[in-house]
């Protein structure tokens, strides 16, 4: 196999795959101001990007190409060199599903109904065995298309253990780990069995260079090392002594890929979304959200502000849409599927409560419909984004960007966002319902002027730093 100097491991890809009628694979490449902008880096690097097949088609398509390199099997990747991982199916589950999405997901956005979950029994820690094997069956690809000295940048918790089992057995290698989530404090990461807590560490400082989005994910990090390693902090210098080795941490703040954004909303596809929107909210105000279904996005509490809105300020009523677009998201953990419910009773209880024949105050879509997602940026008067916890959030920065007439962002102090566009949002405490509707009217009655003033300065902080420059400081920071 060709040997890199660049690589990239992530769990998802720049394409997936699906199997057309005639029985055909078919490939696609993925979305994302993310996979944007690491592709257009990767297709001009000779980079190699390591991934794991996430579907059947995937699956076969990883199978087919030698040694699962999909550039070498003729799919069209835009130039980017691709290894799918073709990993067991259980074993898959078991790491992606059981450990990663249901255990380390819901620790680092401190999720967990604690009064029944999570229980540590003989079942998890088969689990953490197969976590243990996805991430190992990721460094044995690294290491086999690393050239000496290679950069290799491990992407996000689902491979924590990755940069450890490289360093073991090829300290040649320069790597960096960047967390695309929060990061829980000690006070709650100490939830996980000790054992597995302190591997979690160890492996992530097998790395060069260990980022994140936020100072406070950052922070919370090197105080988990210092709490659970013992190891010895620099504070200052961001640094954490461990093992022999000297280990920076660095604050990388992904924003918005304005260009790609501004390009395709300028499609037709996009155009006829807009048109259809228009109609649907008429001359009224919009507030939108767009999100997928992650229990961490307080859409439910967001719905019931706009109910406490219309309630207490009843000059908004028949004169604003709430647009929420809640796209469905892990329906194979349970945890999800109701919280998808609950979404769609929240929004059938505003509705009940004050829609009249000719105004359905909240309109919930649920179908996966990216063009349409662009539409309603460029027209909505007000951006509701709320989450509990979010390493960043990057529709927050996409919106403004998108916005025709300025967008009034109202944004949780609790998105890693809220670092960058904090002074010109309307910042609410993600649980107090009361504020987040007392925003919503501030947001709505806003100047114009004043509007499109804050709009402004939005997008000139939402675009300062886009995914092909994030990841080329990663790089940099490796030297």
């Amino acid at each position: 196999m060709d040997k890199a100097q660049i690589l990239v491991a992530s769990n998802r890809g720049p394409v997936s795959f699906s199997i057309g009628d005639d029985g055909s694979v078919n490939s696609r490449r993925g979305g994302g101001g993310l996979v944007s902008g690491l592709s257009s880096v990767t297709a001009e690097t000779d980079t190699l990007w390591v991934c794991a097949a996430l579907s059947d088609a995937d699956r076969e398509a990883a199978s087919a190409a030698p040694e699962g390199r999909l550039d070498k099997a003729g799919h069209d990747l835009g130039g980017a060199l691709v290894r799918m991982l073709d990993i067991p199916a259980g074993t898959f589950a078991n790491a992606y599903n059981s450990v990663a999405n249901s255990t380390l997901w819901f620790v680092h956005h401190m999720l967990y109904d604690t009064p029944n979950k999570p229980a540590f029994d003989a079942g998890f820690h088969a689990e953490w065995e197969d976590y243990r094997a996805y991430n190992s069956a990721f460094a044995e690809a690294l290491l086999t298309g690393s050239a000496e000295g290679a950069k290799v940048a491990v992407q996000d918790y689902h491979l924590a253990l990755v940069p450890r089992m490289l360093r073991g057995r090829r300290p040649d290698l320069r790597i960096a780990h960047f967390s695309h989530t929060p990061w829980a404090p000690p006070e709650y990461f100490r939830m996980l069995p000790g054992r597995v807590g302190r591997e979690l560490l160890e492996g992530m400082l097998g790395a060069d260079h260990v980022g994140f989005l936020s100072t406070r994910w950052a922070d919370a990090f090197l105080r988990c090392c210092e709490t659970f390693l013992r190891a010895e902090v620099n504070w200052e210098n961001r640094t954490v002594d461990y093992g022999g080795r000297v280990i920076q941490v660095g604050v990388h703040g992904l924003g918005a890929d304005a260009d790609g954004l501004r390009e395709r909303a300028s499609a037709e596809d996009v155009a006829q979304r807009r048109a259809a929107l228009r109609e649907l909210v008429g001359d009224r105000r919009l507030v939108l959200r767009v999100d997928r279904t992650e229990l961490s996005k307080n859409i439910a509490r967001g719905m019931a502000a706009f109910g406490e809105l219309l309630r207490d300020r009843p000059e908004w009523r028949g004169r604003v849409t709430h647009l929420a677009f809640a796209y469905p998201s892990r329906g194979d953990v349970a945890e999800y599927r109701a919280y998808t419910e609950s979404v769609r009773a929240a929004a059938e209880a505003v509705n009940a409560e004050f829609g009249t024949p000719d105004w359905t105050p909240v309109v919930l879509e649920v179908n996966d419909d990216y063009p349409r997602s662009l539409a309603s940026y460029q027209i909505a008067d007000v951006l509701l984004v709320n989450p509990i916890r979010d390493g960043m959030n990057l529709v927050a920065k996409e919106g403004p960007v998108l916005s025709e007439n300025g967008v009034a962002l109202v944004l949780s102090t609790e998105a890693g966002a809220a670092d960058d566009l904090g002074s010109d949002a309307l910042l609410v405490n993600p649980y107090d319902v009361s504020e987040t509707a007392a925003a919503l009217h501030e947001a709505l009655a806003m100047d114009g002027d004043e509007r499109r003033k804050r709009n402004d300065r939005l997008v000139e902080a939402a675009v300062a730093l886009p995914p092909q420059r994030w990841f080329l400081d990663q790089l940099r920071a490796l030297g």
